[in-house]
This record gives structure tokens, sequence and C-alpha cells, in this order.
């Protein structure tokens, strides 16, 4: 059962310096029926002026990644980890016990597009750690290249949770599928372009619940990024 989320459908937050899209409940943006999915609590599709960003702020027992769409992300935290994040690199924090960070565009004539995401860990109160790591074009055209798991399995970022993420570039006969165990869910967001998945049209910034689905199939892209979470079956509660 493929359930469509559709981009336009998504709050909207614009602060001049920042505009972002939720795909989920978050900060001011509250929908009873959009309050994350299985482990996956947050999508936020954010685009960052020159100059601007997040100053220092903290976060506690929550997997945090961010994927760069265009520009760079200078990301600082209070690990001591100083990195600029381009196209191609995946960071994820780890915040456990607590951990406090800032992330600014790195530029001062572009801005920068990136998607943060929160899964939320299986366990609390484990220490803090920051990953990163490049994912070449190569590695993601025509094919989904596991990016997050739980093990690091081809070199992949460990997260703290039962849930795998894998990201694809998708044009013109290019098609790659998944193939989900009995009774996981899963959900896929495309970051930009177009692409069908199991037959379903999907547009920039869509999104799509899957149930009850063994195979998992993206064809007919043009120009299309897509991420694709194979995550629990169970819900989480609703957020206060």
């Amino acid at each position: 059962m493929l359930t469509l989320r559709k981009a336009s459908d998504r709050g909207i937050a614009n602060h001049g310096w920042l505009k972002s899209y939720h795909t989920f409940s978050f900060a001011n943006y509250r929908n009873l029926n959009e309050q994350g999915f299985s482990d996956l609590l947050v999508i936020n599709d954010d685009r960052v002026a020159a100059g601007k960003g997040f100053g220092q702020h903290p976060h506690r027992d929550m997997e945090i990644f961010s994927y760069v769409l265009e520009g760079a992300l200078e990301h600082k935290d209070t690990l001591g980890t100083g990195s600029v994040i381009r196209p191609g690199d995946v960071q994820l924090m780890s915040a456990g016990t607590g951990v406090a960070h800032s992330e600014f565009n790195h530029s001062h004539n572009e801005l920068v597009h990136f998607l943060q995401i929160w899964i939320v860990p299986e366990v609390s109160g484990a220490t803090p750690r920051y990953q990163q790591q490049h994912f070449s074009e190569e590695q993601k055209r025509g094919r989904l290249a596991l990016i997050i798991s739980p093990d690091g399995k081809h070199g992949s970022l460990k997260v703290r949770q039962d849930a795998r993420v894998y990201a694809g570039l998708f044009d013109g006969k290019e098609t790659a599928s998944l193939e989900l165990a009995e009774n996981r869910y899963a959900y896929v967001h495309v970051a930009r372009g177009s692409v069908e998945l199991n037959g379903l049209m999907l547009q920039t910034g869509d999104g799509v619940r899957v149930r009850k689905e063994r195979l998992l199939t993206l064809a007919n892209g043009v120009d299309a990024e897509v991420l694709v979470f194979d995550l629990r079956p169970e819900e989480l509660p609703q957020m206060p």
C-alpha cells in the first residue's frame, strides 16, 4: 500500500533568511495526521540564505542527519567537530546525552539547500558521536546506495536504530529495486526531479508511506534524487 504525501501539502516556514518545508509536524507546524512515520520523525527541506544560519542550539537523544543538495553547509558542535558539508556528503550526529551545534551557509554569495532528517534512536542516554561520509554520484547513479544503517555496512554511517537509508539518482531508463523484509515499512522522499515508484509518478518534495509491500521499484526518472527509508513497522505515538 502506497500513501502519497504531496509536496504542496507540507508545512511551510518562511523567515526570510530561511525557507523550510516540513513533511512532518515540526516547530510551529502541527498536523495530527503527520507526526512522523515509524522511527522517522522529521524531514525538513531547508534553503538558507547566503551567510545566514542556525545559531548554537542543543539536541538530546536524537539521530540527526543532513543531506546537502546545493551549496555548502558549515557545521560546528560541542564535540569539537567542525566541517563543511557539500553535495554528496552525508553528516550524522547522534545527540545521545546531549550536544549543541550550529549550522550556517558557508557561502556569502549563494544559498545552501539541504535536508535535515531526524530518526528516533532505540536507546537513550548514549554517548554523543559525529560521523561524515561522501557518497559519489557514481555510487548513486541508477541504484540505491546504502548511506545509513545500524551496522555501518558497505561504508554507511551507523545509526542507533533498526533503520536503513538509501540514496539514488535516476534519469531516463535508469531503474533500481529494493526488496523489503516481511512486515517492514518504508518511506520514499523525492529530493528533486521526478520519478515513478511502483508506477506512481512522484514530483520534487513528494513523499510516500509504504506498508505491506515487498518490492519497491524506481524508474522513469527525470533528474531525480531520491531517499528511501527502510523502517520498523511500529508507529510512533503522537507528539504532544
